[in-house]
């Protein structure tokens, strides 16, 4: 067992018996982590609070960490990054809250990925400073696949239509999994940008859900194991 000091992004929390959770984040030293932080839910003032492990918190954390495949645990913990905005916009707790999500089923490694933790944590400081975050989940996912390792070849984008399977452009258009026409071209309004353009990409409400759905079938095409967020609804319904 090592003791390890590090940063850590909450992607989620379960609750477990009446008064402890189960925590999962992303930690810059060691990849994925899971933690069981016994008896949160009844502590007295003092020690660990529930408030650290809400969804995308960003922390310092010094943790005992086992071998794989067994639960860590934390020994002391603070905020690395506290939010000014996102936990008292509805808006934003709702993009917060989808991503952390998407980020669950996406994120498998026990391992080291400075680039990936550096994106993340860049990524939702820009959140939380922004006022025009309509598109940023849009931009936010497609981003991550470069880390993940299926963002689009743009090599040849002035094609006809994107294949999400080889996740390349093509003038094949009459196969499953090709997208053309107007959702290609909506699609192709986020490719190769960073979060500071996204004020100049416009979609209306139909065209922003066409091109999440788009994303999340690509996730859904690149990672095993992934399912469509539960949270999907909530966020389509606050962005209509």
């Amino acid at each position: 067992m090592a003791v390890v000091t590090t940063k850590a992004i909450v992607l989620s929390s379960l609750k477990y018996s009446d008064s402890s959770l189960i925590v999962k984040c992303y930690t810059q030293e060691e990849g994925l982590k899971s933690y069981l932080i016994r008896g949160i839910l009844k502590a007295k003032k003092g020690g660990l609070k529930v408030a650290y492990f809400q969804p995308l918190t960003q922390l310092n954390i010094v943790a005992s960490h086992n071998n794989k495949g067994t639960l860590n645990s934390i020994k002391e913990v603070q905020i690395s990054n506290p939010y000014k905005t996102v936990y008292k916009d509805i808006i934003k707790q709702s993009v917060v809250m989808f991503l952390s999500e998407v980020l669950s089923y996406s994120i498998k490694e026990e391992e080291e990925n400075s680039q990936l933790f550096d994106y993340l944590e860049t990524g939702l400081i820009w959140l939380d400073l922004h006022d025009k975050i309509a598109n940023f989940h849009l931009l936010f996912l497609l981003n991550l696949t470069r880390f993940l390792g299926f963002y689009p070849d743009l090599s040849e984008k002035d094609k006809l239509g994107f294949d999400l399977v080889e996740g390349n452009f093509t003038d094949v258009t009459s196969q499953k999994n090709i997208i053309y026409g107007n959702n290609y071209y909506q699609f192709k309004k986020l490719l190769g940008i960073n979060f500071d353009s996204i004020e100049n990409v416009s979609f209306n409400k139909h065209e922003r859900q066409v091109v999440l759905k788009i994303i999340i079938r690509y996730f859904e095409l690149h990672l095993d194991g992934f399912k469509k967020p539960k949270s999907l609804q909530i966020l389509e319904t606050v962005f209509s």
